[in-house]
């Protein structure tokens, strides 16, 4: 009777050694899924605004009655200019493709003029030219229409892709480097953390 209980327990032992690939503990076939997600500038803009009501030292910001500190000293029903600001969630995959949520437009800064206010934006959003990495470029065909594209990397890491006519095409299918215009877009409480966002060929 132990003999038989014993090859009955040598049995199974085997098959579930032989079964092994299909359980929840073995990870040798799992694909690295992780990816990087971070937080970046995304752009800013100037809204002609109203003041609403005062509240202590703070105001509401008319059409939309956000709250903000009341630092201009202003009254209720005065014209102000106000800077808003929109950030993003960056997630970048193991191919460098990028997937990106935006914020809401925020309050940030009240200012009695508008010549003030595009100071300060002038000094956020930065146009630079300069060459960045070219992946590569390629065409695609479809119903007897073709569409061209090149794929930049930005300096961001992440990837991206422009359609091209056929002479861009002609100009970047031998080039590693490519000449474009971005614009950095900096954090207003941290300049040195900065997005940079294509805006074109650079000639």
């Amino acid at each position: 009777m132990m003999l038989i209980v014993l090859c009955c327990s040598f049995i199974l032992l085997s098959a579930c050694q032989n079964n092994d690939s299909s359980t929840v503990f073995n990870t040798s076939n799992s694909e690295d899924t992780t990816a990087d997600t971070s937080r970046v500038p995304w752009d800013y803009r100037i809204v002609d605004s109203t003041v609403g009501d005062l509240i202590g030292s703070d105001m509401t910001v008319l059409p939309d009655n956000e709250l903000l500190p009341n630092d201009g000293n202003y009254a209720t029903g005065d014209k102000i200019w106000t800077l808003q600001y929109m950030d993003a969630e960056l997630t970048t995959d193991a191919d460098k493709r990028g997937d990106i949520r935006l914020s809401a437009w925020q309050l940030i800064k009240s200012y009695k003029d508008e010549a003030s206010a595009k100071k300060d934006l002038e000094r956020l959003k930065v146009s630079v030219k300069t060459d960045v990495n070219l992946v590569g470029v390629y065409t695609t065909k479809y119903k007897d229409k073709t569409r061209s594209f090149a794929v930049l990397e930005l300096p961001s890491g992440n990837r991206i892709k422009q359609p091209i006519d056929t002479d861009m095409y002609k100009t970047l299918e031998k080039k590693k480097k490519a000449n474009v215009i971005l614009e950095e877009v900096h954090d207003f409480t941290d300049y040195d953390l900065a997005y940079a966002k294509f805006r074109g060929w650079a000639k």
